[in-house]
């Protein structure tokens, strides 16, 4: 991906199992009052979940004495198999990311891969990975105890 300031991007992919269909996890995804959705429990969030529908999320710094906002745009939006929107942050530098989240059967569970493309090769960019992984792992728990 080439950008106007010449950054240095990486892409990165994580894996997950989560116990629940894709449709459900589709939907927790999206839904903003779902603790497993990275839209769920930020000081402000506006989701329009429908192609080309806008998302802003504001949450505040582990240590609470910043705010950092983070926004995009829905791309795809195809139920129950993939969402793919873009992203962009304090962390990409401003620049647009693409963040596709692909959900696949796995038995009675669903195989998530969560792609992030195009953030910064930099402390900054490559913080998407810890901040993805509590995310993935929220939305795991959160399935585990409704089972």
């Amino acid at each position: 991906m080439t950008n106007l300031w010449d950054i240095k991007t990486i892409d990165l992919t994580l894996d997950r199992t989560i116990p629940a269909t894709p449709a459900e996890v589709f939907d927790a995804w999206l839904d903003p009052n779902h603790p497993g959705s990275p839209f769920h429990g930020v000081k402000r969030a506006i989701v329009q979940p429908h192609v080309d529908g806008l998302f802003y999320r504001m949450h505040l710094s582990e240590t609470r004495d910043y705010e950092l906002a983070h926004y995009g745009r829905f791309i795809v939006l195809d139920r129950p198999t993939r969402i793919r929107h873009t992203w962009v942050s304090q962390h990409t530098r401003g620049l647009e990311s693409v963040v596709t989240v692909d959900l696949k059967p796995h038995g009675n569970q669903t195989s998530l891969t969560l792609r992030h493309e195009g953030i910064p090769d930099d402390k900054m960019g490559r913080m998407h990975e810890s901040g993805w992984n509590h995310y993935l792992g929220v939305l795991t728990q959160r399935f585990e105890k409704t089972q």
